[in-house]
């Protein structure tokens, strides 16, 4: 067993660690004092003013980044898997494609703006 300290939100917790590459050395592990053996629950994430229940159309993003690029414009005919936005996350670049063929009709966010699972990126009609 291993002592550990994670800091989760700028709360820092100890935590015992059993590795299970190595053999318990004991039959049932001991018991952990209150303080170590109570980790609180994740806080759930904010939700950004344009997320919400996707609209019919609606292209939501997959995961919280930053907009580097916005590939179509307003008015814009699309293919379904024609790529729409690219967000950056973890420095890697994921690619939002539309789900189906159709008209751009509003175009939510810019490059640069910090986006959130879920939000609303494009809608098409």
């Amino acid at each position: 067993m291993k002592k550990l300290r994670i800091t989760v939100e700028g709360k820092a917790y100890e935590v015992l660690v059993e590795s299970l590459d190595t053999p318990a050395t004991s039959a049932s592990p001991a018991p952990l004092p209150p303080a170590t053996a109570v980790i609180a629950p994740a806080a759930p994430a904010a939700k950004s003013a344009s997320s919400g229940p996707a609209l019919p159309g609606a292209v939501t993003c997959p995961l919280a980044g930053k907009v580097v690029a916005v590939q179509v414009q307003v008015g814009a005919a699309v293919e379904a898997g024609q790529p729409l936005v690219t967000i950056e996350a973890m420095k890697m670049n994921t690619y939002v494609n539309a789900q189906r063929a159709g008209k751009v009709a509003k175009i939510h966010v810019n490059a640069g703006d910090t986006v959130e699972e879920g939000q609303t990126l494009v809608t098409i009609e």
